[in-house]
């Protein structure tokens, strides 16, 4: 069975929320840590993982991706405090580790001619 995810990653502040849809939550998370690809979570510094649904169906989670990024910034404050009250990095929790973020980081490397 597949498994896709809605995750918001915030910044250290968390003044900014970034909403997104993976397949992959580990993957993801550590290519946002790594701050691999260029676009607004690297921009912002949106490294933190704050909060994340799982899906059966990559069309529900993209209908719930998209239902939450309509929501104003109070509603999307609320849901992360209700699961996550300390907006706590779930990062480990999910298992992430140094390790993995830094075999993204090669990855990306070996695939991008070693730049």
């Amino acid at each position: 069975m597949n498994s896709y995810f809605v995750y918001m990653m915030s910044n250290y502040t968390n003044s900014v929320l970034y909403i997104g849809v993976t397949n992959d939550l580990v993957r993801r998370t550590a290519e946002h840590k790594s701050h691999i690809i260029d676009g607004f979570t690297s921009k912002y510094n949106c490294n933190k993982l704050v909060y994340y649904e799982e899906f059966e169906n990559i069309s529900d989670a993209i209908q719930r991706e998209k239902q939450l990024k309509r929501w104003h910034r109070e509603w999307k404050n609320n849901i992360v405090a209700t699961l996550n009250p300390q907006w706590s990095d779930l990062a480990e929790s999910i298992g992430i580790t140094e390790e993995i973020i830094n075999s993204v980081i090669e990855h990306y490397k070996m695939i991008n001619g070693g730049e």
